[in-house]
């Protein structure tokens, strides 16, 4: 095993796993792991063996301490529950509180490891999970992948603690969802400025969560979905459908996979949905707090995002580097020469099709669930940002909701196909009649 290490960064503890196949002349990745309530980087890390995991792929882990004393010229730097405060306005801004204070932190390991600075990726449970996302947002330049287990979305929460001294907006926010996630999507939109990118996320939350209701894991995803969307240059609001739904049971615990597309139709953002597990982290150690042995292995799967997505970033960048033929003159080998410059062939790479949701299962998941998006239009006719669960995932998860919550009319897991034609006639036929109406 690799060496797990204590260090202290302007009063603040951390830990560092540095695993045994670790070699100064290459850079390694960098996983930062945010812990829950209650919690602190030694039993975070033995409740999601991401340790174990990081000495078997030879990545570094850096584990943030929360559990610090109270400091009087930093209140949001202070909690008494050893939780990362997510919902004060100082901790949701490039340059200020936590987040100023990971990216320093993260500053400090490179300065003393070979770290790859494009393979920085952030995970987290519950404050942690919500740091995370607040993390991707805020420094979408330092991270190039974010994993959100039972946590909240970006700007879920704003907490005044003169007129809010006991944070029930909070506590509202994790019972209850946020009002409009769309709004988050767009101030974290707003958060990331110069430094915009497409973030690649994937949230685990529990359908029997009652610390942070299992509609924040849907609302992460139409934030992140919105934010990107707008980041492509997408205008108004964004269409959260999956492309794929995934059904499966794993030591006897079901789940629900939804894979969400970016423009291009690669595979961005994904959602898991364990049924009968509540605050914990799925597959994790029974030797930690707040885990379930039970169910798909939450620390396996979150690598393997992160390393699928990184590899197809690779990919794109590569394609983008092929340059067009470059004409080479003779004359500099012979200045009496007459002949025109000679043009050298050059193989440029055909730029393979969009793959289609069959193509993608046949890549990455299997074929027990299809559902197609109609891309003609980002925004369905009839949704309105308020609808915060759509028919698929309430059908698929089994998520209880309230009578009075208004659900978008987006395909449906039961829905025929044979609807998805007459979908998009009414859209097209619509679209021709306003444009004659502007005529």
């Amino acid at each position: 095993m690799g060496e797990f290490q204590d260090f202290t960064y302007q009063n603040f503890k951390y830990k560092l796993y540095v695993p045994s196949k670790y070699k100064e002349d290459i850079e390694t990745p960098l996983m930062v792991m945010l812990h829950g309530c209650g919690q602190d980087p030694d039993d975070f890390a033995a409740g999601t063996n991401m340790n174990t995991l990081a000495e078997q792929e030879n990545f570094l882990v850096l584990y943030p301490n929360m559990n610090n004393l109270f400091n009087p010229s930093n209140p949001a730097g202070y909690n008494p529950f050893g939780c990362w405060n997510w919902f004060l306005d100082k901790n949701q801004h490039r340059g200020k509180g936590h987040p100023k204070l990971i990216f320093e932190i993260i500053e400090e390991v490179k300065s003393k490891y070979s770290i790859d600075s494009n393979k920085v990726y952030a995970a987290g449970l519950s404050a942690g999970g919500s740091l995370a996302c607040i993390l991707g947002v805020t420094y979408p330049d330092v991270f190039s992948g974010i994993g959100i287990c039972s946590g909240l979305a970006y700007d879920a929460a704003n907490v005044f603690f003169l007129t809010d001294p006991l944070a029930e907006d909070a506590k509202k926010s994790m019972e209850k969802g946020v009002p409009d996630p769309y709004v988050c999507g767009n101030s974290a939109f707003e958060e990331m400025g110069q430094f915009k990118k497409k973030m690649p996320v994937i949230v685990f939350h529990g359908i029997c969560d009652t610390t942070v209701h299992p509609i924040n894991g849907q609302q992460v995803i139409t934030q992140w979905t919105q934010t990107n969307f707008l980041v492509e240059g997408g205008k108004g609001y964004a269409d959260v459908t999956p492309t794929l739904v995934k059904g499966d049971i794993i030591n006897g615990k079901s789940y629900t996979q939804h894979i969400y597309c970016d423009g291009s139709g690669e595979p961005l953002l994904e959602l898991w949905m364990i049924d009968k597990m509540g605050h914990t982290w799925s597959g994790g150690n029974p030797n930690g707090s707040y885990t379930d042995p039970s169910g798909p292995n939450a620390s396996e799967i979150i690598w393997d995002f992160f390393t699928k997505n990184q590899r197809h970033t690779n990919e794109k960048l590569d394609e983008k580097q092929v340059e067009t033929p470059i004409e080479y003159s003779t004359s500099t080998l012979d200045d009496s020469s007459t002949e025109k410059p000679v043009e050298l062939p050059v193989d440029t790479p055909i730029k393979p099709p969009v793959k289609t949701p069959g193509e993608i299962s046949g890549k990455r998941f299997d074929d027990s669930l299809v559902i197609t998006q109609d891309k003609s239009s980002t925004i369905m006719l009839d949704q309105s940002p308020d609808k915060m669960l759509d028919d698929s995932l309430v059908k698929a998860s089994g998520i209880s909701t309230d009578k009075t919550l208004d659900k978008s009319p987006v395909l449906t897991l039961d829905q025929p196909p044979t609807d998805v034609p007459k979908k998009k006639f009414l859209s097209n036929f619509l679209s021709k009649l306003t444009k004659k109406k502007r005529k």
